[in-house]
């Protein structure tokens, strides 16, 4: 297995963010500095800061309705509050699967299952994700269409096509529903700071066709066996 991806299964960290871990030489197998790339075997000794870490791994899978106002990072350098604060006290090592903006709201899963967080996560797979967006005043159909055929919001970095449903407006605001299909950085944001529009509201509401099921703002809960099993066969 992979160094990385152990580290992943272990709750450490993300297959990514493991792989800083790894380059900074907070990581050793037997003794010796980790590289990127190195296997790890099921009688090896692997440590992170020193400490070692067992090669048994019980996979656990949360659902927070994310409030805003927090990171979705296991630490932060600022002191600001982290999704890792709602979880309850006997959650294991987890890590959020991707990441919700520190002004946005609504479904993040947490798990220690690598696999299933790369998967969710990578652009290959394109797994549908489903937002409530509420923008500054109106919004015309010319604006709307360029969001849905794709802008580029950073040189050479042009957005996927995307669905858009009006759901409601009046002068003051208009709020949609977006499904995409990929996460970059402050995307939705970004996509209508192109066509000018000012976006104050972000809610993701889905993945694939899992739902936050009315849990309130800033709860968590256990996934389902069959919302695990819906997630591993998206």
């Amino acid at each position: 297995m992979r160094i990385n991806k152990f580290l992943a299964e272990q709750g450490v960290a993300s297959r990514r963010e493991s792989d800083e871990l790894i380059k900074t030489g907070r990581v050793a197998i037997n003794g010796k500095k980790a590289n990127l790339g190195d296997d790890v075997l099921a009688s090896d000794t692997v440590t992170i800061d020193g400490k070692i870490l067992s090669h048994k791994v019980k996979y656990e899978y949360y659902l927070l309705n994310k409030p805003k106002g927090c990171v979705s990072t296991v630490s932060d350098d600022k002191g600001r509050k982290t999704v890792m604060n709602f979880l309850p006290e006997n959650a294991g090592r987890v890590f959020p699967v991707g990441r919700l903006d520190y002004d946005t709201e609504g479904m993040l899963l947490l798990t220690n299952d690598g696999d299933l967080a790369y998967r969710l996560t990578s652009p290959k797979s394109e797994i549908p994700k489903t937002y409530l967006v509420r923008v500054e005043g109106t919004i015309t159909a010319s604006q709307l269409n360029r969001v849905r055929a794709g802008v580029e919001i950073e040189r050479g970095i042009v957005t996927k096509k995307c669905k858009v449903t009006v759901l409601e407006t009046d002068k003051t605001y208009t709020k949609m529903q977006i499904v995409l299909t990929e996460g970059k950085n402050r995307e939705i944001r970004k996509m209508f700071e192109i066509v000018g529009k000012t976006v104050n509201f972000i809610k993701r509401t889905k993945i694939g066709d899992l739902t936050l099921s009315g849990l309130d703002r800033g709860a968590v809960r256990r996934l389902s066996q069959e919302e695990i099993y819906y997630l591993k066969n998206l």
